[in-house]
């Protein structure tokens, strides 16, 4: 099975148990937007990453692989759902559709990002009936990159501070859920998780300092929500730290590390060129004036 159609099939039949598979009532309208939250999707970055690497090594029992792959994107999208809210980011649209709180309202989209951060931990321990062991740590290591201290909580939370460490919050906002990818796709394929943190940690800054250079350079219809958020909110980010040349060089040097530091496994070089065809597509198209 392709690779796409794989992580599709993989979330499908997870938001599927969501919905009682017919043996029990639910409540409507939150089924419809746990749908609507998490299909169509983006671009599977994430879920992309932890299968690729899962493949690296092997991918022994791609049943663990498809769990991790669905539950790590299931907790992305939730967290897209509360960053959208009046509350954070005040967000009308997300991928190019009317966010969930407008589309659903706001109690129904914090029950729905509520609701998708338990499924994602339900379908990691359903998946222990393949290999406990690893299901136990697939639970911690997206428990720790979802939560405190390090996690995609505390990357929100550094927004609420005064003084911000733009690489801690960097590596919370956005590298947790990297390094998670890159770690939880080694441990559903049965290898240690350490090696792989470097890898996810280089990945997910690299996103982040992309993300904020395509905030301030490109417009809403570009990005599929709207642009200028940073400004707008007074958030941290690197085009405001080291100016547009700047965030460009920062991301480029942190591309170039990322491919060496892949750990050696039987598909690295397949990984290798994963990595490289994700840094030119990160890589922003600058206006003119900055000349870079």
């Amino acid at each position: 099975m392709p690779l796409t159609a794989r992580i599709e099939s993989a979330i499908a039949n997870a938001i599927a148990t969501s919905q009682g598979h017919g043996q029990v009532a639910v409540p409507g309208k939150l089924a419809s937007a746990l749908r609507y939250a998490t299909a169509p999707g983006g671009a599977r970055i994430r879920p992309t990453i932890l299968t690729s690497v899962a493949l690296a090594c092997g991918d022994d029992k791609p049943e663990m692989t498809d769990a991790a792959a669905a539950a790590l994107e299931i907790i992305h999208c939730a967290s897209l759902v509360h960053d959208d809210l009046p509350c954070f980011d005040d967000a009308d649209v997300r991928r190019g559709k009317p966010s969930v709180h407008k589309a659903y309202s706001e109690p129904l989209a914090v029950l729905a990002g509520d609701s998708l951060i338990i499924l994602a931990f339900e379908i990691l321990t359903r998946s222990a009936e393949f290999a406990p062991d690893r299901a136990m740590q697939l639970l911690m290591t997206l428990s720790q990159r979802s939560g405190m201290p390090g996690g995609i909580c505390a990357g929100q939370g550094w927004e609420s501070e005064e003084t911000v460490d733009l690489s801690a919050y960097h590596q919370a906002k956005t590298g947790a859920l990297f390094i998670a990818a890159t770690q939880m796709g080694a441990v559903a394929a049965g290898q240690e998780a350490e090696p792989w943190f470097e890898l996810g940690a280089r990945i997910g800054e690299a996103f982040q300092v992309a993300d904020d250079l395509r905030d301030a350079l490109y417009d809403e219809s570009t990005l599929g929500k709207p642009a200028g958020q940073d400004d707008l909110h007074g958030r941290p980010n690197a085009v405001t730290e080291l100016g547009v040349p700047g965030a460009i060089s920062r991301l480029k040097d942190i591309l170039g590390g990322a491919i060496s530091s892949i750990p050696s496994c039987p598909g690295e070089a397949q990984l290798a060129a994963l990595v490289q065809a994700y840094a030119e597509k990160l890589t922003p198209v600058s206006p003119r004036r900055y000349n870079v």
